[in-house]
């Protein structure tokens, strides 16, 4: 089910959206009030669109976007205002922004909206992933292709396991690779063995990157693991 982030100052608008496209979208939907718990809420966890109204007490839509850009590159953003003007909808672009839509709307189209992004998303998402095979970790290179890590002279060989994990983090780097995404594109299956099989695979690929400080994979209590690097 794929997630996105609703943020509307208005309450009866908000629930009506958030009722709508989980009802027909089949989507999950979480529903903020204002841009500074929108923030906060981005934050916790991965999505895959964002809904930012404009006119927002706190903190706007457009600066919601902007900050959340820096965070993220890449998550779909439609902005939603009753501001129609060509200024505006050049300054929601320049911004990062995916789509826009003003007010006021029919849901009907913004669903047709959003399931067009999230298609788009998907798909060059797909066609990114399958051509990348060749990583900078820090101070290390890695070579899914060849399985091999490598900093300076020094290498080191990868298990199969081992270089998709590993993959799959540099893909999502900075970001949260949930352990459910990770069990079913490697392991097929998110028993509670594989589970356990991914965690001692995680501690070996710790401990070939440990000699480089800003490199670091954290464990995300109740979610997944994040590869940071500084």
């Amino acid at each position: 089910m794929k997630k996105i982030l609703l943020v509307e100052d208005d309450p009866n608008l908000g629930l009506l959206l958030q009722d709508y496209l989980q009802l027909k979208g089949k989507f999950d939907v979480v529903l903020c009030k204002d841009g500074e718990e929108g923030l906060r809420t981005f934050t916790k966890q991965n999505y895959d669109l964002l809904i930012l109204d404009v006119m927002m007490p706190k903190k706007d839509g457009f600066t919601l976007g902007k900050e959340i850009r820096k965070i993220n590159s890449h998550v779909p953003i439609i902005f939603a205002t009753a501001k129609g003007m060509i200024e505006d909808k050049t300054q929601a672009f320049n911004l990062g922004g995916d789509d826009y839509i003003t007010k006021p709307f029919r849901i009907e189209e913004l669903l047709l909206r959003i399931n067009a992004l999230l298609k788009r998303a998907n798909n060059a998402d797909k066609v990114e992933e399958e051509k990348q095979t060749l990583f900078k970790i820090g101070h290390y290179s890695f070579d899914y292709t060849a399985q091999l890590i490598t900093s300076g002279e020094a290498q080191q060989k990868l298990s199969t396991k081992e270089a998709e994990l590993l993959r799959l983090l540099c893909l999502r780097k900075n970001e949260v690779l949930t352990r459910e995404e990770a069990l079913l594109n490697i392991w097929h299956d998110d028993n509670y063995f594989n589970g356990r099989s991914m965690d001692v695979f995680l501690s070996k690929i710790r401990k070939y990157l440990k000699d480089d400080p800003n490199v670091e994979i954290i464990n995300v209590h109740g979610r997944g693991y994040k590869l940071l690097i500084d």
